[in-house]
């Protein structure tokens, strides 16, 4: 709550000019009402009622149709006929891909180069002739300053991925929906990137349900709403971890980040590699295809486990648009995470059998070697050789050192070493 100038209470919302209720009308027709589903499994896990709303079913395949149509459907006749542009690394370019060929508006999307190809497909399918993509700069930051100077070049209208109050308020329908179907929401995790999704739900359940509690999950390599909110101020991040691309964001917004810092009760951080693990269960125990920023709100869970038991749970799925030839990096991050994958460098003796000593007296018989390769001589002596190695429990590990030490073996571990791990992995 805000205090207004009369002294009077004031909701987020109303300070905002915040209208949900208008947004969810021009919406109608437009996007699918997604599911909110009980799910049996994490609600047993966790001994608590636990709800998806699956915004990974959206047409789009995220919640990000939501505040690009509410903005665009606001905008003027004479505004829309100048045509629009973006800059996304993939949902937000389909949410306007798909609003300018339902408005029959002209739009231009900005895309980098680095953006998942399925995300470049699906958004072109979305925007047919009505939009044109153009691939540019290697970073996200690098592809929106392009698309702002070509905004003011060519005269157009810049949709902007979250920090605008009617994105806000687009974004925030989702929380419209969940209340209509469920009341007595204890816990709502909800995903961060640039703030948008988080500061419109959370705008609109301290209006209605101000008991909630409301959780903005980041991942550890990109924390900018954590990092402003601890500098009481939105703050640029230098090195991020690209991974989590839907919620890794170097700067978030003026506007979501004032709106955030007031209606959010926590900001947590959820390591990738939980993300990734988090992503192949639901895959494997619910058939849930989601992308790693939609894991956020499940991947937290662990660490909120005795906060929510008993409590009615709501986790927001963000989005399932999942490029599948990033599954073997997941799988990849996972096994790291949960301590089953390491790398080594191993300078194994020259004699006949030192390979297969290793195979029979180091490793554990569940264990396996993924990868074997040796690396370039050098001075005439064999060098070491890159072994990549599958544990079948994380109690190997102890096993698996103390083994090469009996016997031994000269080694390095290329997990520990971030320079060895980038260069030779």
């Amino acid at each position: 709550m805000s205090i207004d100038n009369d002294g009077t209470q004031a909701s987020i919302a109303e300070k905002w000019g915040l209208d949900f209720k208008a947004a969810t009308k021009r919406l109608e027709g437009v996007i699918i009402k997604t599911s909110l589903q009980y799910n049996n499994h994490l609600s047993e896990k966790y001994q608590c009622k636990i709800y998806l709303k699956r915004e990974d079913l959206q047409v789009v395949r995220s919640y990000k149709l939501r505040g690009a149509y509410n903005m665009m459907s606001s905008l003027s006749a004479q505004q829309l006929q100048k045509g629009v542009v973006c800059a996304s690394a993939g949902n937000h370019a389909q949410g306007v891909a798909y609003s300018c060929k339902q408005l029959n508006v002209k739009g231009v999307i900005f895309m980098p180069t680095s953006a998942p190809k399925q995300k470049v497909r699906q958004t072109k399918m979305f925007g047919g002739a009505n939009i044109e993509v153009m691939l540019t700069g290697d970073t996200f930051d690098d592809c929106a300053a392009a698309a702002k100077k070509y905004t003011e070049e060519h005269d157009m209208v810049f949709i902007p991925a979250f920090d605008d109050v009617r994105i806000i308020e687009g974004q925030g329908t989702v929380g419209v929906e969940i209340d209509d179907e469920q009341k007595d929401i204890d816990y709502l995790f909800i995903p961060v990137g640039g703030g948008g999704l988080s500061a419109g739900i959370g705008a609109y359940y301290k209006q209605i349900s101000p008991e909630t509690k409301i959780i903005g999950l980041e991942p550890e390599g990109a924390p900018s709403m954590l990092e402003a909110i601890r500098n009481d101020k939105p703050i640029t991040l230098g090195a991020m971890d690209r991974f989590v691309d839907g919620a890794a964001v170097k700067r978030v917004g003026d506007i979501t980040f004032s709106i955030c810092k007031e209606v959010l009760d926590d900001m947590h951080l959820v390591a990738e590699g939980k993300i990734c693990t988090t992503i192949l269960q639901l895959y494997d125990q619910d058939a849930i295809v989601i992308e790693p920023a939609g894991a956020l709100s499940i991947a937290c869970l662990d660490d909120y486990a005795t906060a929510i038991k008993g409590k009615k749970v709501v986790c927001i799925i963000s989005g399932g648009n999942n490029d599948i030839d990033r599954m073997p990096e997941i799988k990849e991050r996972s096994l790291q995470y949960e301590g089953l994958k390491y790398y080594f460098l191993v300078w194994f003796a020259q004699r006949p059998g030192a390979l297969k000593d290793f195979v029979n007296h180091v490793l554990s018989p569940e264990d396996d070697i993924t990868r074997f390769e040796y690396m370039q001589k050098t001075n005439k002596e064999a060098g070491p050789a890159l072994v990549g190695i599958e544990l079948s429990a994380k109690e190997n590990y102890g096993h698996l050192i103390q083994q090469m030490t009996n016997y031994n073996i000269n080694f390095t571990e290329i997990n520990k070493n971030d320079t060895l791990y980038g260069f030779l992995v």
